[in-house]
């Protein structure tokens, strides 16, 4: 099963849902089979980490970012710096990006 993502890494998006309601934040890791995302400041828990001295890792609790899924995240736009929702374009030479549709401004470097 494919599933369609409009979310890419190192998109900057706006959480519309959940307890980080209005935070932003950029996309660390896109995770398209269970339809969620990691972004970097949001949605933070703590993790029990035990120690492991091989991999000189400190054992204890830590703060790291928890996914969240796609429906609760809206890219925002770069030109009106607000949260949009995401559109396909097709270019004279073929290739496809994707735009903002509230500005239509491309998402994508091309």
């Amino acid at each position: 099963m494919r599933t369609n993502v409009n979310i890419r890494k190192n998109d900057q998006v706006y959480v519309i849902a959940g307890k980080d309601r209005g935070k932003t934040g950029r996309v660390m890791r896109v995770l398209p089979k269970e339809q969620k995302v990691l972004v970097e400041g949001v949605n933070m828990v703590k993790k029990a980490v035990k120690a492991n001295p091989a991999k000189n890792v400190k054992g204890g609790v830590v703060q790291r970012e928890a996914p969240l899924h796609l429906s609760n995240v809206a890219v925002i736009c770069p030109e009106t710096n607000a949260p949009t929702r995401v559109g396909r374009e097709i270019l004279q030479d073929g290739s496809r990006i994707r735009i903002a549709r509230k500005s239509g401004a491309a998402l994508d470097k091309s």
